[in-house]
Protein backbone atom coordinates (compact mmCIF):
# COMPACT_ATOMS: atom_id res chain seq x y z
CA UNK A 1 0.00 0.00 0.00
CA UNK A 2 1.09 3.23 -1.27
CA UNK A 3 2.41 6.05 2.25
CA UNK A 4 0.23 9.12 2.27
CA UNK A 5 1.91 12.63 1.61
CA UNK A 6 1.42 14.45 5.09
CA UNK A 7 0.30 17.95 4.34
CA UNK A 8 -0.21 21.08 6.78
CA UNK A 9 -1.04 23.76 4.70
CA UNK A 10 -4.82 24.89 5.70
CA UNK A 11 -7.89 25.81 3.97
CA UNK A 12 -8.38 26.12 0.60
CA UNK A 13 -4.74 26.02 -0.71
CA UNK A 14 -4.27 23.01 1.61
CA UNK A 15 -7.48 21.53 -0.41
CA UNK A 16 -6.10 22.80 -3.63
CA UNK A 17 -2.84 21.24 -2.88
CA UNK A 18 -4.21 17.63 -1.98
CA UNK A 19 -6.15 17.62 -5.09
CA UNK A 20 -2.96 18.41 -7.41
CA UNK A 21 -1.37 15.44 -5.78
CA UNK A 22 -4.36 13.07 -5.80
CA UNK A 23 -4.52 13.83 -9.77
CA UNK A 24 -0.81 12.72 -9.81
CA UNK A 25 -1.97 9.35 -7.80
CA UNK A 26 -0.65 10.14 -4.53
CA UNK A 27 -2.65 9.62 -1.52
CA UNK A 28 -2.31 13.19 0.32
CA UNK A 29 -3.71 13.37 3.95
CA UNK A 30 -4.18 16.32 6.18
CA UNK A 31 -2.52 17.13 9.64
CA UNK A 32 -4.84 20.15 10.26
CA UNK A 33 -2.49 21.27 12.98
CA UNK A 34 -2.84 24.82 12.10
CA UNK A 35 -5.81 27.18 11.30
CA UNK A 36 -6.45 30.82 10.47
CA UNK A 37 -8.75 32.97 12.83
CA UNK A 38 -9.90 36.76 11.70
CA UNK A 39 -9.39 39.55 14.06
CA UNK A 40 -12.29 41.37 15.34
CA UNK A 41 -12.17 44.85 13.94
CA UNK A 42 -11.14 47.63 15.93
CA UNK A 43 -10.64 51.30 15.35
CA UNK A 44 -6.82 51.17 14.34
CA UNK A 45 -8.57 48.88 11.15
CA UNK A 46 -11.13 51.12 10.94
CA UNK A 47 -8.99 54.03 10.74
CA UNK A 48 -6.99 52.45 8.11
CA UNK A 49 -9.48 51.83 6.12
CA UNK A 50 -11.01 54.66 5.85
CA UNK A 51 -8.01 56.54 4.78
CA UNK A 52 -7.02 53.56 2.56
CA UNK A 53 -6.45 56.26 -0.36
CA UNK A 54 -3.32 57.83 1.52
CA UNK A 55 -1.19 54.90 1.27
CA UNK A 56 1.09 54.97 -2.17
CA UNK A 57 1.68 51.04 -1.88
CA UNK A 58 -0.05 48.08 -0.05
CA UNK A 59 1.89 45.18 0.42
CA UNK A 60 -0.07 41.80 1.03
CA UNK A 61 1.97 38.85 2.22
CA UNK A 62 -0.44 35.57 1.70
CA UNK A 63 -3.77 34.82 0.40
CA UNK A 64 -6.15 34.62 3.25
CA UNK A 65 -4.62 38.47 4.40
CA UNK A 66 -5.50 39.31 0.46
CA UNK A 67 -9.37 38.01 1.44
CA UNK A 68 -9.46 40.01 4.57
CA UNK A 69 -8.04 43.06 2.69
CA UNK A 70 -10.97 42.34 0.55
CA UNK A 71 -13.76 42.08 2.53
CA UNK A 72 -13.43 44.97 4.31
CA UNK A 73 -12.39 47.37 0.89
CA UNK A 74 -15.68 46.33 0.02
CA UNK A 75 -18.02 47.30 2.91
CA UNK A 76 -15.59 50.62 3.43
CA UNK A 77 -15.21 51.28 -0.22
CA UNK A 78 -17.70 50.87 -2.71
CA UNK A 79 -15.39 51.99 -5.71
CA UNK A 80 -11.61 51.23 -4.99
CA UNK A 81 -9.40 54.41 -4.52
CA UNK A 82 -7.17 54.51 -7.54
CA UNK A 83 -3.95 55.88 -5.56
CA UNK A 84 -2.51 52.06 -3.67
CA UNK A 85 -0.51 50.43 -6.10
CA UNK A 86 -0.72 46.69 -4.97
CA UNK A 87 1.89 44.24 -4.28
CA UNK A 88 1.82 40.88 -3.48
CA UNK A 89 4.21 37.59 -1.77
CA UNK A 90 3.48 34.97 -3.89
CA UNK A 91 1.70 34.28 -6.95
CA UNK A 92 -1.51 33.19 -5.24
CA UNK A 93 -1.77 36.10 -2.89
CA UNK A 94 -1.51 38.08 -6.44
CA UNK A 95 -4.58 36.10 -8.19
CA UNK A 96 -6.47 36.09 -4.61
CA UNK A 97 -6.23 40.28 -4.90
CA UNK A 98 -6.73 40.28 -8.68
CA UNK A 99 -10.19 37.83 -8.21
CA UNK A 100 -11.32 39.96 -5.30
CA UNK A 101 -10.41 43.66 -5.66
CA UNK A 102 -9.74 43.16 -9.85
CA UNK A 103 -6.75 45.21 -9.34
CA UNK A 104 -3.26 45.08 -11.26
CA UNK A 105 -0.96 43.10 -8.68
CA UNK A 106 3.05 43.82 -8.61
CA UNK A 107 4.69 40.20 -8.26
CA UNK A 108 8.19 39.31 -9.22
CA UNK A 109 8.79 38.54 -12.76
CA UNK A 110 7.92 34.43 -13.31
CA UNK A 111 10.40 32.05 -12.51
CA UNK A 112 12.37 34.55 -10.20
CA UNK A 113 11.08 33.25 -6.70
CA UNK A 114 8.06 34.27 -4.33
CA UNK A 115 9.32 34.84 -1.27
CA UNK A 116 9.36 38.27 0.59
CA UNK A 117 12.85 38.52 -0.61
CA UNK A 118 12.22 38.24 -4.47
CA UNK A 119 9.52 41.10 -3.83
CA UNK A 120 11.88 43.21 -1.99
CA UNK A 121 13.88 43.26 -5.64
CA UNK A 122 11.16 44.85 -8.01
CA UNK A 123 12.37 48.42 -8.54
CA UNK A 124 9.77 50.11 -7.42
CA UNK A 125 10.43 49.18 -4.08
CA UNK A 126 14.27 50.16 -4.25
CA UNK A 127 13.18 53.96 -3.30
CA UNK A 128 10.47 54.65 -0.96
CA UNK A 129 11.52 58.09 0.23
CA UNK A 130 8.58 59.23 2.92
CA UNK A 131 6.09 56.95 0.68
CA UNK A 132 3.17 55.45 3.03
CA UNK A 133 3.12 51.93 2.71
CA UNK A 134 0.37 49.57 4.27
CA UNK A 135 1.39 46.25 4.86
CA UNK A 136 -0.88 43.57 5.67
CA UNK A 137 -0.67 40.49 7.08
CA UNK A 138 -1.20 38.34 9.98
CA UNK A 139 -0.02 38.73 13.58
CA UNK A 140 3.50 37.68 14.37
CA UNK A 141 5.74 36.19 11.15
CA UNK A 142 8.60 37.88 9.81
CA UNK A 143 9.66 41.38 9.95
CA UNK A 144 11.79 41.46 6.85
CA UNK A 145 9.72 43.20 4.60
CA UNK A 146 8.58 46.36 7.24
CA UNK A 147 12.53 46.93 8.31
CA UNK A 148 13.83 46.56 4.49
CA UNK A 149 10.55 49.07 3.64
CA UNK A 150 11.63 51.12 6.16
CA UNK A 151 15.57 51.43 5.45
CA UNK A 152 14.38 52.18 2.19
CA UNK A 153 12.93 55.13 3.40
CA UNK A 154 9.26 54.04 3.60
CA UNK A 155 6.51 55.07 6.14
CA UNK A 156 5.05 51.38 7.06
CA UNK A 157 2.17 50.45 9.27
CA UNK A 158 1.77 47.11 9.55
CA UNK A 159 -1.87 45.76 9.83
CA UNK A 160 -2.93 42.10 11.18
CA UNK A 161 -5.89 41.12 10.01
CA UNK A 162 -5.60 37.16 11.48
CA UNK A 163 -4.20 35.23 13.72
CA UNK A 164 -2.31 31.66 13.42
CA UNK A 165 -3.93 28.69 16.05
CA UNK A 166 -1.84 25.57 16.12
CA UNK A 167 -3.51 22.34 17.17
CA UNK A 168 -1.76 19.35 18.15
CA UNK A 169 -1.47 16.59 15.56
CA UNK A 170 -4.73 14.41 15.86
CA UNK A 171 -5.10 10.95 14.95
CA UNK A 172 -3.97 8.67 11.94
CA UNK A 173 -2.00 11.75 10.81
CA UNK A 174 -0.32 11.95 14.30
CA UNK A 175 0.59 8.63 14.68
CA UNK A 176 2.06 8.96 10.90
CA UNK A 177 3.80 11.77 11.99
CA UNK A 178 5.47 10.19 15.27
CA UNK A 179 6.19 7.23 13.09
CA UNK A 180 7.68 8.36 10.17
CA UNK A 181 5.11 6.39 8.51
CA UNK A 182 4.44 8.33 5.60
CA UNK A 183 6.56 9.48 1.89
CA UNK A 184 6.91 12.76 2.49
CA UNK A 185 6.11 15.77 4.84
CA UNK A 186 4.85 18.97 3.02
CA UNK A 187 5.78 22.36 4.95
CA UNK A 188 5.95 26.13 3.33
CA UNK A 189 5.39 27.79 6.69
CA UNK A 190 8.48 28.01 8.99
CA UNK A 191 6.13 28.67 12.51
CA UNK A 192 4.45 25.40 11.14
CA UNK A 193 8.18 23.66 10.94
CA UNK A 194 9.44 24.63 13.92
CA UNK A 195 6.23 23.86 15.77
CA UNK A 196 5.87 20.12 13.90
CA UNK A 197 9.79 19.61 14.41
CA UNK A 198 8.68 18.65 17.99
CA UNK A 199 6.64 16.44 17.05
CA UNK A 200 8.90 14.25 15.19
CA UNK A 201 10.97 11.13 16.13
CA UNK A 202 14.18 9.85 14.41
CA UNK A 203 12.36 8.51 11.27
CA UNK A 204 10.57 11.10 10.71
CA UNK A 205 13.03 13.48 10.47
CA UNK A 206 15.36 11.08 8.33
CA UNK A 207 12.23 10.66 5.92
CA UNK A 208 11.91 13.50 3.11
CA UNK A 209 10.64 16.64 3.62
CA UNK A 210 9.78 18.93 1.10
CA UNK A 211 9.93 23.05 1.81
CA UNK A 212 9.19 25.98 -0.44
CA UNK A 213 12.19 28.14 0.10
CA UNK A 214 16.11 28.08 1.01
CA UNK A 215 15.20 29.61 4.27
CA UNK A 216 12.92 27.05 5.32
CA UNK A 217 15.86 24.83 4.26
CA UNK A 218 18.35 25.99 6.63
CA UNK A 219 15.82 26.04 9.34
CA UNK A 220 14.98 21.94 8.54
CA UNK A 221 18.52 21.40 8.92
CA UNK A 222 19.34 23.28 11.70
CA UNK A 223 15.99 21.03 13.09
CA UNK A 224 17.74 18.04 12.30
CA UNK A 225 15.78 17.08 9.37
CA UNK A 226 18.21 15.34 7.01
CA UNK A 227 16.28 14.62 3.71
CA UNK A 228 15.19 18.00 2.58
CA UNK A 229 13.77 19.02 -0.73
CA UNK A 230 13.56 22.67 -1.61
CA UNK A 231 10.49 22.86 -4.24
CA UNK A 232 10.59 25.48 -6.73
CA UNK A 233 8.77 28.18 -4.51
CA UNK A 234 5.18 27.76 -2.10
CA UNK A 235 2.50 27.26 -5.54
CA UNK A 236 0.40 24.63 -5.87
CA UNK A 237 2.37 23.54 -8.65
CA UNK A 238 5.53 23.82 -7.47
CA UNK A 239 5.03 22.18 -4.25
CA UNK A 240 2.97 18.98 -6.08
CA UNK A 241 6.29 18.97 -8.89
CA UNK A 242 8.49 18.96 -5.73
CA UNK A 243 6.34 15.59 -4.28
CA UNK A 244 5.94 14.13 -7.79
CA UNK A 245 10.23 14.18 -8.29
CA UNK A 246 11.23 12.27 -5.01
CA UNK A 247 10.25 8.52 -6.71
CA UNK A 248 12.51 9.55 -9.37
CA UNK A 249 15.27 10.65 -6.64
CA UNK A 250 17.65 8.61 -4.82
CA UNK A 251 19.44 10.19 -1.58
CA UNK A 252 22.72 11.16 -3.40
CA UNK A 253 19.52 14.02 -4.85
CA UNK A 254 18.77 15.59 -1.66
CA UNK A 255 20.04 19.50 -0.78
CA UNK A 256 23.94 19.31 0.25
CA UNK A 257 22.84 20.69 3.58
CA UNK A 258 26.45 22.52 4.09
CA UNK A 259 25.53 24.45 0.79
CA UNK A 260 22.34 26.03 2.89
CA UNK A 261 24.20 28.21 4.90
CA UNK A 262 25.74 29.60 1.79
CA UNK A 263 22.32 30.79 0.54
Amino acid sequence: MALPILLTRPGERGARLAAALAAQGQMPQHLEVMGLEALDEDAQQRSIWLDIDQFSRIVVVSPYAAERLAEALDRYWPQLPLGPAFYAVGQATAETLHRYLGVRVHVPPPGSGDTSEDLLTLPSLARLDEQKVLLVAGEGGRPLLAETLAARGARVTRLALYRRVMHPPRGAAAERLASGDYAALVISSGELLEYLAGWCQSRALNQPLIVSSRRLATLADSLGFTKVRIAGGASVAALSAAVEDIDGRDDGAVIDHDDLEKG
